[in-house]
């Protein structure tokens, strides 16, 4: 039986992923911090089936003895400080985790576990202002925020792990998405929590930053299916994965309050102090690649996806 390793095991990729793994019988080793009050809420389904580790990405030694123990088919490196915001009130943080994580796990398994396969969580953030209206893979990264940048650092370096050392390393580059697994202090998360609670009477107003900005938003269980594409090719390549269209905070902010009857402009207020030091307006993605030599297609639609989101709060408020 072949055997996964997940870094962000508890977080909403890491377990999308791990209970598709499970599912077509790969075991499956989920990482995780030390923590007085683990957050297990994401995989608790999954008790029984999971395998749950203490590690670290800021510990070189913990990564190299998880990997000597298990003894890996796959690495996904998924862990990061992954909210954009708070990338630019600990900068530092952002890029010990996120860039300098990717690193030691790169350098553990070139130690440990050479002939794993490696996926190295990309984002869209690395293109930032590129000045491309659609991005793909040969697109210049321009990243905009401490953790654009951070994540651009750990493209590279998987990238260069693999040229140098022969490693089988691919990076992904995933364009915005989500399920109701997102974090709450994500936008689209942020905004689904806040419909649900709005239409029980909970909440009144809903404060938003600027509702211009436009995304490529997907749905994650899709995206994390295209992860473990890229890791049973033949040969190593990165890929873009998205859905190729763009669309407003205000477009889900619509879609949201319609799923319950509701007209946003009611309850939506502007908060200036949600702006970003440097914002990215518009972030649309081309998969044309990962259709063609991953035979990937995108199965949830932004429509869909809104009214997931939104019920779920809903039930969960229930």
């Amino acid at each position: 039986m072949p055997t996964a390793l997940i870094t962000g095991i508890t977080g909403q990729d890491g377990s999308f992923l791990a209970e598709q793994l499970i599912d077509i019988g790969w075991t499956v080793v989920g990482v995780m911090r030390r923590s007085a009050s683990p957050d297990l809420w994401r995989v608790a389904h999954l008790d029984g089936r999971l395998v749950l580790e203490h590690g670290d990405l800021l510990d070189t030694g913990s990564l190299v003895r998880l990997l000597l123990k298990h003894k890996p088919h796959h690495i996904y490196n998924l862990a990061a400080q992954s909210f954009v915001p708070t990338s630019w009130e600990q900068p530092v943080l952002t890029g010990q985790v996120t860039a300098l994580g990717c690193a030691r796990m790169l350098e553990a398994m070139r130690i440990a576990a050479p002939e794993a396969r490696f996926y190295q969580a990309g984002s869209s953030e690395m293109f930032g202002s590129s000045g491309v209206e659609l991005q793909d893979e040969h697109t210049p990264f321009h990243p905009r925020s401490p953790y654009g940048v951070a994540k651009t650092y750990a493209h590279h370096l998987t990238v260069n792990y693999r040229e140098s050392y022969g490693l089988f390393a691919v990076g992904g580059i995933l364009f915005n998405h989500e399920s109701e697994r997102r974090g709450i202090e994500f936008v689209t998360r942020k905004i689904s929590m806040a419909v649900a609670r709005i239409h029980r009477g909970q909440q009144k107003t809903l404060k938003l930053g600027r509702m211009d900005v436009r995304r490529d938003w997907g749905f994650a269980g899709d995206y994390t299916r295209a992860i473990h594409a890229m890791l049973v090719r033949d040969t190593p390549d990165d890929f873009v994965i998205a859905t190729g269209e763009c669309w407003s905070v205000e477009d889900f902010c619509a879609r949201a309050f319609d799923c319950v009857g509701l007209r946003w402009r009611d309850f939506v207020e502007h908060d200036p102090a949600l702006l970003r030091p440097a914002e990215i307006v518009s972030l649309r993605g081309n998969p044309a690649k990962a259709k063609a030599a991953l035979g990937w297609e995108p199965e949830v639609g932004f429509d869909a996806l809104v009214e997931r989101m939104v019920r779920s709060d809903v039930d969960r408020l229930a």
